[in-house]
């Protein structure tokens, strides 16, 4: 082997079940690049752990016995603005969704989620990437479909707006390039800045999610 392994991820696992932290242990133990720091079965040895140990991600359960999840992700991050936080939870609600993305967390996995998927999202959290159980963005989609209460594109620049349209009509990144006089590097960017504050990940979910917002008729 002539290239040195990259180091795992120091992962610390928060849930107030015994039981489903021994389970995620037990899975996430035999992942050669995920290491378990430590766990913590509430929000204050959660904030305690954390700033002791100082882990590369945080699996953080929303339900504790002494708060929630997200008055410990402000607190993780307040003390260690490095930590990647992703929330794991059997609640599926667009209010706790906003909730959790505003207290920081870099993403919203179901416990219902495979093995598979849940390593896949703790390695693309630990490398800045948002990351949005599937059921999670149907969600989404669904709540845009349900009328004007909430701009779900608020957050977009005018121009990254542009660039959602074009993409959504099946443009490739060189074809919106080209309708907006932009490199096709430029439009690969305001692209990954769409993903980044939709907390999306593909294509499709942005086209979805756009079309969905415009007015019928």
């Amino acid at each position: 082997m002539t290239a040195q392994k990259k180091s795992a991820v120091r992962l610390v696992l928060v849930d107030d079940s015994e039981v489903v932290r021994m389970g995620l242990r037990a899975l996430l133990g035999t992942e050669p690049a995920i290491a378990i720091a430590g766990e913590a079965a509430s929000v204050a040895t959660a904030i305690e752990t954390c700033a002791r140990l100082r882990p590369d991600v945080v699996l953080l359960d929303i339900r504790l016995p002494d708060g929630t999840g997200f008055d410990a992700c402000r607190e993780i991050l307040q003390q260690g603005p490095e930590t990647r936080v992703l929330i794991l939870t059997s609640v599926i609600d667009e209010q706790m969704v906003d909730e959790a993305l505003k207290a920081g967390a870099k993403g919203y996995l179901l416990k219902e989620i495979n093995g598979r998927g849940l390593v896949q999202g703790i390695l693309d959290v630990s490398e800045g990437k948002s990351v949005l159980d599937p059921a999670v963005t149907a969600r989404v989609i669904q709540l845009a479909k349900s009328g004007p209460a909430r701009d779900v594109l608020a957050a977009l620049s005018t121009q990254e707006r542009r660039v959602l349209a074009l993409i959504a009509e099946g443009k490739t990144n060189k074809e919106a390039g080209q309708a907006l006089n932009l490199s096709e590097k430029t439009v690969k960017n305001y692209l990954s800045n769409i993903f980044e504050k939709l907390h999306l990940t593909r294509r499709a979910q942005a086209a979805a999610l756009y079309a969905q917002t415009q007015p019928r008729g």
